[in-house]
């Protein structure tokens, strides 16, 4: 890996995959794997209502909240509301979902890393409409 500046206009904005998203999602790519990094980080904006699908990731996942109002579920827990400044520690295979509340955008800062065998993500189902509309859980 060789210092360098990696120019905005050098990773354009991509719509993110519909079979793994639902509603509007953009991604711009930020760092991908150069060995001997494992890193990827991607800025992902999430328009009111989109969403993930269910996911896991092989070493877990950091997301940082940039603007907006957003919401995470662990599978198994209450839905959360997250707002700008927080950070989100997902462990590595844990089931979860994230996006925006259904009336306000979301932006945040993904980032995951590949194991050993160069796995990050395993995508499952969608996340079903009640399950998203589910009232977050107040702290």
């Amino acid at each position: 890996m060789k210092p360098r500046i990696m120019r905005a206009a050098s990773r354009p904005t991509a719509r993110a995959e519909a079979e793994h998203f639902v509603g509007t999602v953009l991604s711009d790519p930020v760092y991908a794997p150069e060995n001997p990094s494992r890193l990827r980080a991607s800025r992902v904006s999430f328009m009111p209502g989109g969403r993930t699908n269910w996911h896991q990731h092989a070493v877990g996942q950091i997301l940082y909240v940039l603007s907006g109002v957003g919401r995470y579920q662990l599978d198994g827990q209450p839905v959360q509301e997250i707002k700008p400044g927080d950070t989100v520690v997902i462990p590595p295979n844990a089931r979860h979902w994230h996006g925006s509340a259904p009336d306000t955008m979301m932006v945040h800062l993904a980032m995951s890393e590949t194991d050993d065998k160069g796995n990050a993500t395993t995508w499952l189902e969608p996340v079903s409409d009640a399950d998203y509309m589910k009232a977050p859980a107040r702290d």
